[in-house]
């Protein structure tokens, strides 16, 4: 119970600063009503979630960017293009590459071609800046 409370306060805490980057579209004084805010919230996730393990880092940067951060070229944080609150963890297999050096440091190097080996759930959190 209390854990489905804290769900429900988070998402209205995603949507109400989640529509801050739509108001502009909203005429002067209205507020979107929280049908609108939590079927924004769904098309974002149902759009996040097309990304799946197997598919390409080019198809991934067809609904995320690169975030900030510690990373290597296997291994980054992506935020969503829309909302940069929105964020996933990936790992990766390196594609006409080693995926480490002759040392055993994992490559740096990153290619859209490599492929989606994990990836996290979509989750919520603050910028992150290098």
């Amino acid at each position: 119970m209390i854990r489905a409370i804290g769900v429900t306060a988070l998402l209205s805490a995603v949507t109400l600063s989640a529509f801050t980057f739509v108001r502009p579209t909203l005429s002067a004084g209205q507020q979107p009503s929280g049908d609108e805010r939590c079927a924004w919230v769904g098309q974002m996730m149902q759009k996040m979630e097309t990304i799946q393990p197997g598919m390409t880092r080019r198809d991934l940067l067809t609904v995320f960017t690169t975030e900030g951060g510690l990373s290597t070229g296997l291994q980054r944080t992506y935020v969503s293009q829309e909302c940069r609150c929105f964020k996933v963890d990936v790992e990766f297999e390196a594609v006409g590459r080693p995926n480490r050096d002759e040392e055993g440091r994992v490559t740096l190097v990153e290619d859209e071609r490599d492929v989606i080996v994990k990836i996290s759930r979509p989750y919520l959190q603050g910028g992150i800046a290098d």
